[in-house]
């Protein structure tokens, strides 16, 4: 089992090192988002839509864990048998994706027609909290199906 983090804007790089003591740990970002970690092996995508996202589901193998904030990236890599985290400790399943990439596909809707979705709010140290709790239960889930 390999850990795959969407590295571009993803605010738990670190504490996803910290936590995958033991496992291969790839981040996968484009040029515009340059990372080095130790821990971590790092590879660079050339820029293009999407690009990043399919460079993890061509990589990755069924049951690695992959983390991201991208539904789309999430839905390509619970079809590829692997598991998905976000940023805030939510994990993502067959149960709940259909209704995340509606969302998705809602707020871009609204955003064609010329409204306004909200932003991101800061972080929280109860979110790196949240996270830290779901990806390590999500670490000790995948590891007794090896």
């Amino acid at each position: 089992m390999r850990i795959w983090i969407d590295a571009d804007g993803c605010p738990v790089v670190d504490l996803t090192i910290r936590l995958s003591t033991g496992y291969e740990v790839f981040l996968v970002c484009d040029t515009a988002h340059q990372f080095s970690r130790v821990g971590a092996t790092t590879i660079t995508i050339g820029q293009g839509a999407d690009a990043v996202d399919f460079a993890i589901v061509n990589r990755m193998a069924p049951g690695d864990i992959v983390v991201t904030q991208d539904y789309g990236l999430a839905a390509l890599s619970l079809a590829r048998k692997g598991r998905a985290i976000d940023q805030n400790g939510r994990i993502f399943t067959n149960e709940n994706i259909d209704f995340l990439l509606h969302t998705r596909h809602v707020g871009q809707e609204i955003r064609r027609a010329g409204g306004r979705t909200k932003g991101p709010k800061k972080r929280t140290r109860q979110e790196d909290l949240a996270f830290e709790q779901s990806f390590v239960r999500l670490l000790a889930d995948a590891s007794s199906i090896s």
